[in-house]
């Protein structure tokens, strides 16, 4: 079976990708799959074999070594942010019939969307941070915001990644560039009051069939928020299991999967709540959480003692599984 292991998008989230690919493809057993490096970057998308590159004809996702076109048979997606975890990859490997790993389209142009992501899961009565949504060119008045979710409050980019663009506003003097940082990564931002408690990430999967909490890791940020110098430049302490009473444990795990179901998700995910005076808030969901040493995910299946070749077996067997009620 020949198998991509697809990396990279067109974000800065793009490094952390590339990072997370290469987990993927030293976890791959060798002796099930002929497995192949695919970069998709804005400067091109491309197969890596023994440091060459080769060119990727879109038309089929395939590509032509030596004479010989070589197709796949799924891809494993490991893209952060766009074009591959908000919703374009899936729809184009859907469209062309190669089954992918993860979450479907749909589900993936969701969860990228925060402002929708949060109005599907109010209906769930899922707790979570007041808001206020603004496009690029409206005007909004700083007082209004303050008055409205309070002070210090967050602001961030709409569709963004790895906290790229997000802010936190602790005096209106600060308002203002908050703003131009948000808007460098969007057009759309969504302003959120500040929830006080305990930072946690709690990976969720399909494992044969049921969805599982993977593992609650406690996040306690050096910086000001669980920020890019936090996520990737070890600026935070990850505590896995979280330091959390049985009862906001099963809270916790109750609550995760219920958002996981609720999005109608399959795959691998990261999402992070803030626990406030008991009660787990939800703030976001990664459907391609981050795979590189410093990632949680690959924290917490270490801690859940479980074979992330296995793992991987499982989400490729559930790609396949997929191709066959596209044929249906």
């Amino acid at each position: 079976m020949k198998v991509a292991v697809v990396m990279g998008g067109y974000s800065d989230e793009s490094v952390i990708s590339l990072r997370s690919g290469q987990l993927i493809l030293n976890n791959l057993d060798t002796t099930k799959y002929q497995i192949f490096e695919v970069h998709v970057l804005v400067d091109g998308w491309y197969a890596v074999v023994n440091g060459e590159k080769f060119a990727i004809d879109k038309s089929d996702f395939s590509f032509e070594k030596e004479g010989e076109k070589i197709s796949f048979d799924v891809a494993v997606n490991t893209i952060h942010g766009t074009p591959g975890e908000d919703g374009h990859m899936q729809a184009y490997w859907e469209l062309i019939g190669l089954p992918y790993t993860g979450c479907n389209f749909y589900q993936s142009a969701l969860t990228f969307n925060k402002r929708d992501t949060l109005s599907v899961l109010a209906k769930f009565n899922v707790p979570k941070a007041n808001s206020i949504y603004l496009t690029k060119g409206e005007t909004v008045s700083k007082e209004y915001i303050a008055k409205e979710l309070g002070l210090p409050f967050f602001v961030k980019p709409n569709q963004s990644g790895s906290s790229l663009g997000v802010s936190k506003v602790s005096d209106l003097s600060q308002f203002e560039k908050a703003l131009e940082f948000a808007f460098a990564e969007d057009t759309d931002i969504l302003i959120e009051s500040f929830l006080q408690g305990t930072e946690i990430s709690v990976g969720v999967f399909k494992y044969k069939g049921e969805t599982k909490v993977l593992g609650i890791t406690e996040i306690v940020s050096q910086t000001d928020f669980f920020d890019y110098e936090a996520k990737y430049l070890g600026k935070s302490e990850e505590i896995t299991p979280a330091r959390l009473t049985d009862e906001v444990k099963t809270r916790v795990e109750e609550t995760a999967k219920k958002v996981y179901e609720a999005l109608g998700m399959s795959g691998f995910s990261r999402t992070d709540f803030i626990i406030m005076n008991g009660i787990p808030h939800f703030i976001e969901m990664n459907t391609n959480p981050g795979l590189s040493p410093q990632s949680i995910f690959p924290q917490q299946a270490n801690y859940a003692q479980l074979n992330f070749g296995e793992m991987l077996d499982g989400e490729i067997e559930q790609a396949l599984q997929r191709k066959l009620i596209w044929k249906k």
